[in-house]
């Protein structure tokens, strides 16, 4: 694929942008608004290098991780030893690194920020994230829906002085709020005591993460001064967390409001002036319809989570039927031109559920949960607006939750588990890999004891000393999947079938396989994905238009010419030709 630079939007294209944008959501307010955005954007332009580059290509590979994910002891610092575990065991890996939050924060692992410019302590200093950015690209994230309690913008609104005594939204504790969307079942309005009395505030997530009132204009400017900040520090992907709770109107469900779409191609606008090539990534963990409105008109988001695929992979793997996941992929729309997606299947967080919604049948979902608890993982429940109490997401590793099929543990996790990420490593998009699926994590229970928090189940924090023997003994589940994916990593970064805009085409073989044809390239190349999503041997027959062909198989695993070729359990095959 040809690498098309992306340039700088100039001052008058910014500038009609911004203001079509600021005029829908603040109205009369907008050329005052305008004229602070253009301004904030001057005083950090100079200390934000950022050349214009291509978006993305086959190279760009994304690694999810804490920055102390991988710690060294008590007196090293956290970022150095991160950086020397990806130099020592994935160099010409990954291009690109997601450090989850590391400012100074009070709760949820970073998420609830007391400062957003300033970095954990317990972590390592703005030296060592520019230092890490000089080797790969960062995505920051701009926790852009709420702050802490203990941040100082709160820490105003309880006593009552400017700036943040507004920047919070109060109202009545009897107000009817029973339309909002509610992502967990904690109570929406939390009680605080202020300088007036006890109060109550808009708190989305929980009682420590209160929402900002975007609504004030001085929150968006304080965001965008955030934004450009992150930026300057060497940010070149900015995730917008929560983004779709962002804009709050009471009668409405409070989830993707216009005014919210608005606001994220405002940002757009801001990073394509200030940072060409700099990526903007939507975090909307919500049914799949809802998620693709995140792209707009190839003006908002430059890429969106693959949310679907974390679950409906569990569900095929251990179901043993790829039916639902072939319905499924074979339905998503072309991308918008500059649009891609963000291929995972495991995060920091859980596995969320309410992608499956329309996908599968009820029993099929509750099937599924019921044997995550079996495997040692725990259920999180949302409350709905009748008051009812719903899954909304699978607490457990993604290793562990893949130790077998419906009807239990069984000797094929490692290789089911390799299968799932082969899956993911092929699709049209961009590979995001948790540092823990790298590492083969067992489900943490310990954690969620210790922390009483249950997503601790998938943030295990590594001691060097105790995870290099499980890297170097050859026999270890850590040892064979971290060689099996840096080994397709490496191969998929020099395949030029995997350019996240190289069209992708799915294939039907059957409920065994999943199937899918990447290309064709300008020169005929194409690539042809099939994995045996069971936990038997099946003969590899090829469809009439694909059996003509001489295919080599990138993986080593088939010789597709060979007499009656089969795919052995969980195995796949990445055949190329430019026949």
């Amino acid at each position: 694929m040809s690498a098309v630079l992306v340039s700088a939007l100039s001052r008058d294209d910014f500038h009609a942008r911004a203001d079509a944008e600021l005029t829908f959501v603040y109205g009369q307010q907008a050329p005052d608004i305008l004229q602070r955005l253009e301004a904030l954007i001057a005083q950090h332009q100079k200390e934000i290098t950022c050349e214009p580059t291509p978006l993305w290509n086959e190279q760009t590979q994304m690694m999810i991780t804490y920055g102390d994910s991988v710690i060294e002891g008590e007196d090293s610092v956290p970022l150095e030893a991160l950086e020397r575990f990806m130099r020592e065991h994935l160099e010409d890996t990954f291009s690109a690194v997601h450090i989850l939050p590391f400012f100074t924060w009070s709760s949820d692992d970073g998420f609830s920020v007391i400062h957003y410019r300033k970095v954990s302590p317990a972590v390592g200093d703005w030296p060592q994230v520019r230092h890490l950015a000089g080797r790969f690209n960062l995505m920051f994230d701009l926790v852009i829906n709420h702050v802490s309690r203990e941040s100082l913008w709160f820490i105003d609104y309880l006593a009552g002085t400017k700036p943040g005594c507004d920047y919070f939204i109060e109202l009545p504790e009897q107000t009817d709020v029973t339309s909002v969307t509610r992502p967990r079942n904690t109570r929406l309005l939390a009680p605080v005591s202020t300088r007036r009395g006890m109060r109550h505030v808009w708190a989305t997530f929980s009682e420590d993460q209160i929402d900002l009132d975007f609504a004030n204009p001085d929150v968006l400017i304080e965001m965008v001064g955030v934004l450009l900040y992150y930026l300057s520090q060497g940010a070149r992907l900015i995730r917008l967390d929560a983004i779709a709770y962002l804009w709050k109107e009471l009668g409405t469900r409070c989830i993707h409001l216009p005014q919210t779409h608005a606001i994220v191609r405002l940002l757009r606008a801001v990073m394509e002036r200030v940072a060409p090539g700099a990526l903007l990534l939507t975090e909307t963990n919500v049914p799949h319809h809802e998620n693709l409105s995140y792209f707009g008109n190839g003006d908002e988001a430059h890429i969106i989570y693959q949310f679907t695929l974390p679950p409906l992979l569990l569900h095929t793997l251990t179901a043993g039927d790829a039916g639902a996941m072939t319905e499924w992929a074979a339905t998503l729309p072309p991308l918008p031109k500059g649009c891609t997606y963000l291929n995972f299947t495991a995060s920091h967080d859980g596995v969320g559920v309410r992608a499956l919604e329309g996908l599968l049948p009820r029993h099929d979902i509750d099937a599924l949960l019921e044997l995550m608890q079996r495997f040692g993982g725990f259920i999180s429940m949302k409350t709905d607006p009748d008051g009812q109490d719903s899954p909304y997401e699978i607490n457990i590793t993604y290793f562990d939750a893949l130790k077998g099929t419906r009807r239990g543990a069984d000797p094929w996790q490692i290789a089911r588990f390799i299968c799932s990420q082969t899956i993911m490593l092929g699709l049209q998009g961009i590979p995001a890999v948790y540092v823990h699926s790298l590492l083969a994590t067992l489900n943490d229970h310990e954690g969620v004891t210790r922390t009483g928090r249950l997503r601790a189940i998938n943030r295990k924090r590594w001691q060097r000393e105790a995870l290099e023997p499980l890297l170097e003994a050859y026999s270890t589940p850590t040892h064979i999947v971290f060689e099996a994916l840096s080994t397709r990593l490496k191969i998929r970064r020099q395949e030029p079938c995997f350019h996240p805009d190289v069209p992708q085409k799915i294939i039907d073989l059957g409920p065994h396989f999943f199937a899918f044809l990447r290309g064709p390239l300008p020169d005929g190349r194409r690539l042809l994905a099939i994995h045996n999503v069971t936990d038997r041997s099946h003969p590899l027959n090829l469809p009439e238009a694909y059996a003509g062909h001489r295919w080599h198989d990138l993986l080593e695993r088939i010789d597709p010419e060979g007499e009656k070729p089969v795919l052995k359990p969980y195995r796949s095959c990445w055949l190329v030709t430019r026949d």
